[in-house]
């Protein structure tokens, strides 16, 4: 049935974060990380993190806005960093979470580019700019596993991918699809700090 969610978020997207709060049935850890944890033990620091925020989820919401980027810089997205390293982290007695990204409306034109047509297979792909310019890099090596391929498939990604509007009407499906990869081949190429 239902996945207790964590959502990480930019402050600036916090009319999203309430609007799933009030209007979306859906079972939430209602903290967010406001605080550094001081410690250099990198590993203590997402133990930590999962212990204090995120220990009973098992599905992680991170909204995808106008400021989610990795090119802003560690200091301005230290949180959401923090937030997604601990929610991959696998540690004892505290699995990982499910990732499910939400792009947010201002942000469907810079990531979903629409079609093109592959040099390398000649099939029609859809092109989805999921990078340092849209995302962090937790989610986006994690979304874009390297592999050999010329396309990514479902089975490829452990980061879950859907735009507000789908996730609006069904949040249920996409958030059992990212609870699902937890347990998925894939898992085991996720990494925690690409």
């Amino acid at each position: 049935m239902g996945h207790k969610c964590f959502i990480s978020f930019k402050t600036e997207d916090l009319e999203y974060k309430e609007y799933i709060q009030k209007n979306m049935d859906i079972d939430m850890i209602d903290q967010s990380l406001n605080d550094a944890i001081d410690s250099e033990d990198e590993d203590y620091i997402l133990r930590k993190i999962r212990e204090d925020y995120l220990s009973t989820s098992t599905v992680t919401i991170h909204l995808i806005g106008n400021v989610s980027s990795e090119k802003l810089g560690y200091e301005e997205q230290k949180f959401i960093k923090r937030e997604l390293q601990a929610s991959l982290y696998n540690g004892k007695g505290n699995t990982r979470n499910g990732i499910l990204g939400v792009v947010l409306p201002s942000m469907y034109k810079r990531i979903y580019l629409g079609s093109y047509t592959c040099s390398t297979c000649g099939q029609s792909h859809n092109a989805i700019s999921i990078n340092d310019d849209t995302t962090i890099k937790e989610f986006s090596y994690n979304y874009f596993i390297p592999n050999s391929k010329c396309v990514w498939y479902e089975e490829d990604r452990y980061c879950v991918l859907v735009k507000w509007d789908e996730f609006e009407a069904n949040p249920e499906k996409f958030i059992q699809d990212a609870f699902d990869k937890r347990n998925s081949p894939i898992a085991s190429k996720i990494k925690v700090r690409p």
